[in-house]
């Protein structure tokens, strides 16, 4: 018995915002984005557009590839920055859409470190639970309602997706297709990246809507080299830990928030340019929906082969970073 990846879907709402687009908003342009951050488009969602739709539909993409009901799912996590309500949960609102009573669901918040920390808690379910048979992983991102789009220095970061993956318990597998996780987090970077007011800790008042604290804050230069720095050092100790080297490793696929954090992290780590996916060009930074955007879309192209080697990592807010060894199971 071992687990496995047996479906993966993802999302991206139609319309599209290009660098070209928002030089009518706001003081930028092409050039300055595509130089600083390797951006050239985004998507957005519609307004009436929930998370737990986008969800839904990179979810439902992920059940037919697995051959699953819903009704089948015996857990729903979700991971997401953007979530529809403080509470309850997003996932059981997905959970209500995708007509499953069965599942227990709960929502990750782990900013754009999400998804990984998702894959660990369900592979840690369901190794202490084997009747966790099937378990829905979708990490689902409505930014673009929580950017400030007079700010130039976050709106032309960030863009809407979902992804999701469906793994399995499966009598049939021998050997489990993760190999290794290595997850942190250091809350003394808690002021660098956040959305001040809405909480408890600062509820809603006529004075935080006009001060724009209900929208995206973020201390640039400093989460760029934090998030190189945390990345490499987590995976290092991760390479460390699994004596796996930089030289085994077939694709790093990197939290997709800026081509030169992505180029940076991996000249440290040692992997060559040609082994490092990158579609942060098409899409920004969809914050925990981004690897498995990324990884959906290296399905789809044909570049993942069964039995290859990934290195996953990922950094967001809190400051939170994971890395994850994956070995790739799908034909």
């Amino acid at each position: 018995m071992a687990i496995t990846i047996i479906g993966i879907g993802s999302y991206v709402p139609d319309k599209i915002l290009t660098n070209f687009d928002l030089e009518k908003m706001v003081k930028t342009n092409d050039q300055w984005i595509r130089t600083r951050t390797g951006i050239a488009e985004r998507r957005i969602a519609a307004p009436d557009q929930q998370v737990s739709d986008l969800g839904l539909e990179a979810a439902l993409k992920a059940l037919k590839m697995g051959n699953t009901a819903p009704e089948e799912l015996d857990a729903i996590i979700l991971s997401s920055t953007s979530a529809e309500y403080t509470f309850p949960a997003t996932a059981c609102a997905l959970q209500y859409k995708l007509g499953n009573t069965k599942a227990f669901c709960f929502d990750v918040q782990a900013a754009c470190t999400g998804f990984i920390f998702s894959m660990e808690t369900a592979r840690s379910f369901m190794i202490a639970n084997p009747k966790l048979k099937r378990v829905l992983l979708v990490a689902a991102e409505k930014i673009s309602s929580m950017i400030d789009w007079t700010d130039r220095d976050t709106c032309v970061l960030f863009g809407d997706a979902a992804s999701a993956l469906l793994l399995s318990n499966d009598d049939s597998v021998e050997t489990d297709c993760f190999e290794g996780a290595k997850l942190g987090s250091n809350g003394v970077h808690l002021d660098k990246l956040l959305v001040p007011a809405g909480g408890s800790g600062c509820p809603a008042t006529q004075r935080t809507i006009d001060q724009h604290l209900h929208f995206l804050k973020m201390d640039g230069p400093a989460i760029f080299k934090l998030a190189v720095s945390s990345m490499v050092e987590c995976s290092k100790q991760l390479m460390a830990e699994t004596m796996i080297k930089a030289e085994d490793i077939d694709w790093m696929v990197a939290h997709q928030a800026n081509s030169r954090i992505i180029t940076a992290t991996a000249e440290r780590l040692n992997i060559p340019p040609e082994r490092v996916f990158m579609n942060v060009q098409s899409y920004g930074n969809t914050c925990a929906a981004t690897i498995g955007l990324a990884l959906d879309e290296m399905h789809q192209q044909g570049l993942l082969k069964k039995g290859q080697l990934l290195l996953l990592t990922a950094v967001g807010g809190g400051l939170t970073w994971g890395s994850l060894f994956l070995r790739w199971p799908l034909d």
